[in-house]
């Protein structure tokens, strides 16, 4: 009797073990969106570093977000700091989705209910005027298909409590992201010195934020080649009209209501992002 009752608990803890599905996993990611209320990190309910899984829960809500007609506007790049991918114990970015109605204009007044647990960081973004569906893209390829640069601030957020994420919970949870601003002063590549531009964020004319263009992956527009690679290697390559955001440039900044960021970038001019009271 004995044997049978460690066998059933050797065997009720085996099952407990057992992963969890990419489609269980997703409908509380996605439903966090419209309650307000962050779920538990997900990683023990996923085999150990399973990042296939954690990209296979983002690409389900991906598809159930397009079903209902969410426009696919962009791509975001996370995890371009070394410093953060050696925290981490990852040797490569990650990657999230970006939507239309994610855009916000610049300065204007973003209710805190759009985006749970919200943060800010500043960042160069891309906007694509060709595709880019080669495999093996080089750095001629995305040189030739960028349009423009341009400010941008990115007001990340999570659905997972008290931001407690790892790298599978992030993933999963379409990289950690909310809503984006664009600059408004779109600048050509030519003359550009994007790898040591300097960036400044301020609130309330106090500065918070401060980083340079090579803190991301040595150059901005590597974060934007080793994308470019990945999204035809998962089959979702970039088209022209996307937008790019190429990975912070300095640490992120928590957010509160009545809050008023300006971040400026070297050769790209000025953005803001604002919160309402």
């Amino acid at each position: 009797m004995a044997a049978r009752a460690k066998a059933g608990k050797a065997g009720a803890a085996s099952a407990a073990a057992k992963p969890t599905s990419p489609a269980v996993l997703a409908k509380p990611l996605r439903e966090a969106y419209g309650s307000g209320r962050p779920i538990a990190p997900i990683r023990d309910r996923l085999a150990p570093g399973d990042l296939a899984a954690a990209y296979a829960v983002q690409d389900l809500n991906t598809r159930h977000w397009l079903k209902a007609g969410r426009r696919l506007a962009g791509r975001k790049i996370g995890l371009t700091s070394t410093a953060v991918q050696q925290q981490l114990g990852v040797d490569q970015p990650d990657f999230g989705m970006l939507f239309a109605d994610m855009a916000v204009c610049d300065d204007e007044a973003v209710t805190l209910d759009r985006v749970l647990q919200a943060k800010v960081e500043a960042e160069v973004a891309f906007v694509l005027e060709r595709d880019i569906t080669t495999e093996q893209a080089t750095m001629a390829d995305v040189l030739r298909a960028v349009g423009y640069a341009v400010a941008a601030i990115e007001i990340v957020g999570s659905r997972i409590a008290n931001w407690d994420i790892r790298l599978v919970d992030t993933v999963a949870d379409n990289a950690s992201s909310g809503l984006y601003v664009l600059g408004n002063t779109p600048m050509l590549l030519a003359g550009l010195d994007l790898r040591d531009c300097a960036m400044e964020m301020t609130r309330a004319d106090q500065v918070v934020s401060t980083g340079v263009g090579h803190a991301c992956l040595g150059h901005p527009l590597n974060a934007v080649l080793w994308l470019a690679r990945k999204m035809v290697e998962v089959g979702r390559p970039l088209q022209a009209g996307d937008t790019i955001l190429s990975g912070a440039l300095g640490p992120m900044v928590a957010v509160k209501a009545g809050d008023r960021f300006e971040a400026r970038i070297a050769g790209l001019g000025s953005v803001r992002a604002r919160f309402a009271v």
